[in-house]
């Protein structure tokens, strides 16, 4: 299980640099309150430190490449500080603005896009996909759970409740395909289900 180390520091300081001025959506909770949460869930089962690095940057590394980042930039930016199985795994799984053949995707493009490479990602990058999962979840459940609006929680989520619930049944079945069964998409599944009550 990881532990402390200078490295897992270091990745937090850039995060934490990097979503300086960014929060929540819809909340007043600092951003690093996410990339901190996907670092406790895949500690909490035990992954490795290249995979837990990752996780913390996954969203650094989206935003870059949301931002026309090539491959060679992060790895000469990112890859040079934290390793280049922790940019790899987290490319595997973020959001494109750009397909393969350089063509740009509209919002729905991005996420069958991305829906289709977490189906077909190394486990360490599902591993990401699923704890980055988990926390959004859990945020959702908690903010519909401390509110008499509900109404309000679900406007700030893109396509609504039903686009919600749709996603997140088809994360769980990308995240299952050839037979991955970590004991994570049980507890994402479960959680989609409290979900699904708040829905109604």
């Amino acid at each position: 299980m990881t532990g402390y180390s200078d490295r897992l520091n270091h990745a937090f300081a850039y995060a934490a640099k990097h979503h300086d001025r960014q929060v929540r959506k819809g909340a007043r909770a600092p951003y690093l309150t996410q990339p901190a949460n996907v670092a406790v869930i895949l500690t909490r089962y035990g992954r490795d430190e290249d995979t837990v690095v990752a996780g913390i940057l996954h969203d650094v590394i989206e935003d870059c490449v949301l931002e026309a980042w090539t491959t060679e930039m992060l790895d000469d930016r990112l890859g040079a500080k934290f390793g280049a199985p922790v940019v790899a795994t987290a490319l595997a799984v973020v959001r494109r603005r750009v397909d393969e053949a350089g063509e740009e995707l509209s919002r729905d493009e991005s996420r069958a896009d991305q829906l289709r490479r977490i189906a077909t990602a190394p486990e360490a990058a599902r591993w990401v996909a699923a704890a980055d999962a988990v926390h959004q979840t859990g945020a959702l459940l908690a903010d519909l759970r401390r509110t008499i609006d509900r109404d309000a929680v679900w406007m700030r989520v893109p396509g609504g409740r039903e686009a919600a619930l749709a996603h997140g049944a088809a994360l769980i079945t990308a995240l299952g395909t050839g037979g991955w069964s970590a004991p994570i998409l049980a507890e994402l599944s479960a959680m989609r289900d409290q979900l699904a009550e708040f829905a109604g």
